[in-house]
């Protein structure tokens, strides 16, 4: 019989008997580009995609336009020009009681995480159709390793769209445009940022894996995320007050021992590595982190000619805190791979 384009069937090449589903999986690529590639889609046609960006968006472009004003007065008496680009992302509205730009998607981003990974397990669970998911030939590792990539990669784009419209917004309406350096500070920036969301998807998909019900899954994700990023400087301040009380500190070098005991508390909250990396990185004159530990260095620091740091150096501040949600990322994930690969999925 002949084909379309008049060749014999034997003048083809003889292919392996599998299926098309087969070759794809098998021969094309790894059984999780497969499902990253589908939820990938699915994201994108979903109703949050939408939802979310609107949020991200607005948290990031209202306080960028209270601040305006500011950046725009600063910006005319700076000689230095070299981080007035990064005045976008850092520099709080001077009349309205809001955080600046970084500040304010250190808060909302986790938000990306949690919804596009809560229900990633157990809703293909109650539809019934995980099962059906597994009976192909695919690993069962790269249905999860394949969710949470696809997860990340829609964060991604998100947060990628949002950096060109905070970027575009200064380069039209107050006529700033950035340096190389400026540049790659935003993207190690950004680089930053999917970090901190993808601890926050590591964490919902944990939670997908544990609870059954995508609503439970849900509430305990942003009830968790509602009680770090509201409650949680308020509990550690209670705990730093309790474990070094600031009124027994007689002199100052107590007072500052006590200080840097308060902030090391502190860090156990991830918000907070992720707003000192955010503010090292974005802020060049951030020349240090931490709160000087005896009387000597707290004068030396103030003593400091103001400097500008190269990337670098601020990368070897904050290289601790970037480390530290690494790890966090990477201990969810751990805890979620290993809860799914030990679940009964089939009954």
């Amino acid at each position: 019989m002949s084909t379309a384009t008049g060749a014999t069937a034997s003048d083809a090449p003889v292919a392996p008997a599998t299926t098309q589903g087969e070759r794809g999986i098998g021969r094309r690529a790894p059984g999780w580009v497969i499902v990253a590639r589908k939820e990938f889609s699915d994201h994108l046609r979903s109703v949050r995609f939408p939802i979310l960006l609107i949020v991200l968006g607005l948290s990031a472009v209202v306080p960028l336009y209270f601040a305006a004003d500011a950046i725009r007065s600063v910006a005319s008496q700076i000689s230095d020009p070299r981080a007035i680009f990064l005045a976008l992302f850092v520099l709080p509205p001077s009349d309205v009681p809001i955080p600046p730009v970084y500040g304010f998607v250190g808060i909302v981003a986790p938000l990306l995480g949690v919804a596009f990974s809560f229900d990633a397990i157990n809703s293909e669970r109650s539809d019934g159709t995980l099962p059906r998911l597994l009976s192909q030939p695919i690993h069962r590792d790269d249905v999860i390793t394949g969710k949470f990539v696809a997860g990340l990669a829609t964060i991604m784009l998100v947060l990628v769209s949002v950096v060109l419209v905070i970027s575009g917004f200064g380069i039209a309406r107050l006529g700033i445009v950035p340096t190389f350096g400026e540049i790659e500070r935003v993207v190690v920036w950004l680089l930053l940022t999917i970090v901190w969301v993808s601890l926050w998807l590591a964490f919902g998909l944990l939670l997908s894996v544990v609870f059954r019900r995508a609503a439970t899954a849900a509430l305990a994700g942003f009830g968790i995320w509602l009680l770090f990023q509201i409650f949680g400087q308020l509990l550690v301040g209670l705990i730093a007050r309790v474990v070094a009380p600031y009124a027994t500190a007689a002199t100052a070098q107590e007072a500052l021992s006590l200080k840097a005991l308060s902030d090391t508390i502190t860090r156990f909250v991830p918000l907070t590595l992720y707003q000192e990396g955010s503010r090292v990185l974005l802020n060049p004159s951030e020349t240090t982190v931490s709160t000087p530990a005896t009387v000597g260095q707290l004068a030396q620091y103030q003593q400091q000619i103001p400097t500008l740091l190269s990337l670098d150096q601020s990368l070897a501040l904050v290289m601790p805190h970037v480390v530290a949600l690494v790890a966090l990322s990477a201990v969810c994930f751990a805890i979620a791979f290993v809860v799914f690969m030990r679940q009964e999925v089939r009954a």
